[in-house]
């Protein structure tokens, strides 16, 4: 038997029931709930990367399950429910594509057969932000900024990235990459500046200076920050790991080791990675 959408939906009611639920899922709120999002999410970017797609149906669910969460807490609120969360969406992606759905609606859609419109992919990227600049002014009391709607909660290297990228189409930006990797030369300078102070606290406000610095190169570069980042500390864990099996091999602890022992291994993970 397969299961569906009403019957995850239906399980979650029976989860959140306070006589017949459990007692954990009982408990949980909007708050709560949070971390286990975060978390999820990132299991299904793990996944990805890793090339486990067999494990993805499963960590889709979780994160899905994490919506569903949030549905029935709003269900029991009387704000809004599952129905309401996908209405949202499916209107939100007809009204940011109207290259596809010229007529706002599901039935408007290009015909099979017919070629496709003849819009760039940097028309439909610029038509899709003036969309949801659109969006955030109406629903803003306040006089819109470029910078509404950058989540909090972001991990720190995604939301600078989203910041510079918002400030770069009003024109704040460097006009070209040999600027941005002179702020970075700036930044690094300020850095040791602040080292040879000894000033040690402002040395650290200046790394984040230089952090958001390469942040913006990788931007110009179109590279994700936090995908790069992921991408080096799992070169960093599997040559470490070298090193440890080298030295375990040779019967020695990394107490035991010298840095030129261990720099010579490291060299030999890279060599071989090669």
């Amino acid at each position: 038997m397969r299961h569906d959408v009403s019957d995850l939906l239906a399980l979650m009611r029976v989860l959140r029931d306070p006589q017949q639920g459990c007692p954990w899922d009982v408990q949980q709120d909007w708050h709560s709930i949070v971390p286990h999002t975060l978390e999820e999410a990132y299991e299904v970017a793990d996944a990805i990367e890793r090339g486990a797609f067999d494990e993805l149906p499963g960590e889709l669910g979780d994160l899905l399950f994490q919506v569903v969460y949030y549905a029935q807490f709003g269900a029991e609120e009387g704000r809004f429910d599952f129905d309401d969360v996908v209405n949202t969406l499916v209107r939100k992606m007809l009204r940011r594509h109207p290259h596809v759905f010229p007529d706002g609606t599901l039935a408007s859609r290009r015909p099979p057969g017919i070629e496709a419109t003849s819009v760039r992919e940097h028309q439909v990227k610029s038509r899709w932000e003036s969309l949801k600049e659109d969006e955030r002014a109406d629903r803003s009391a306040a006089p819109p900024s470029v910078l509404d709607d950058v989540p909090l909660a972001l991990p720190a290297l995604s939301r600078a990235q989203k910041l510079a990228k918002r400030a770069a189409r009003v024109g704040f930006d460097w006009p070209d990459t040999n600027g941005v990797i002179d702020k970075i030369r700036e930044e690094l300078a300020e850095v040791e500046e602040a080292l040879g102070r000894s000033d040690i606290e402002h040395a650290r406000e200046e790394v984040g200076d230089l952090l958001f610095a390469v942040t913006n190169l990788a931007r110009r570069l179109e590279a994700d920050p936090e995908a790069s980042l992921r991408y080096t500390n799992a070169k960093f864990e599997r040559r470490f790991r070298h090193v440890e099996q080298a030295l375990a091999r040779d019967g020695r602890r990394f107490g035991e080791a010298g840095l030129d022992e261990m720099e010579r291994h490291w060299q030999t993970a890279k060599a071989d990675e090669r």
